[in-house]
């Protein structure tokens, strides 16, 4: 694995569900923030990387891809495979950075050979930059993949946010 950055994650929107949740810190508790439309679901558990803070102000998001769902508030310990840089327009018309961190458990078995994006098909990578570009849509926003990030680049990235 060598350098690869592991970072915990918690699962905020397990794979599968329709609802969004979002970790309330002040509640200490999960709050149910939106029901996705017909049809749309999370493609794996998403969730947010404690400690850290975007420049949206809120903790960094990630994306576990794992073979498994979880549960809200799970926390998996994760190696960082890479990230999606994006941008992200709000309602208002103000766009910021919201970038998307990728990764994986250290106890999958399925992925236990992934160590960065390019190892991923594809077609995983496609899905999932298509359902965040919907997932945003659907909220009034627009949402778009600036770029691809390995491992490294990704982990670098982590650690300026940090």
């Amino acid at each position: 694995m060598g350098d690869v950055k592991q970072v915990t994650a918690m699962v905020e929107s397990p794979k599968g569900f329709n609802q969004k949740f979002d970790y309330d810190p002040d509640e200490k508790r999960f709050r149910l923030s939106k029901i996705l439309p017909a049809g749309l679901v999370f493609p794996f558990d998403f969730g947010m990387i404690p400690g850290t803070k975007g420049e949206d102000g809120d903790p960094l998001d990630i994306i576990v891809i794992s073979e498994s769902s979880t549960f809200p508030g799970c926390l998996i310990d994760c190696r960082i495979v890479g990230a999606f840089q994006a941008e992200q327009t709000e309602r208002d018309g103000k766009t910021m950075r919201n970038d998307r961190f990728i990764g994986v458990p250290g106890v999958s078995q399925l992925f236990s050979d992934i160590q960065t994006l390019e190892q991923l098909p594809e077609a995983i990578l496609n899905q999932l930059e298509a359902f965040f570009e919907n997932y945003n849509e659907q909220a009034g926003k627009h949402f778009k993949v600036i770029g691809r990030l390995t491992a490294l680049q990704a982990d670098n990235l982590l650690a300026d946010e940090h």
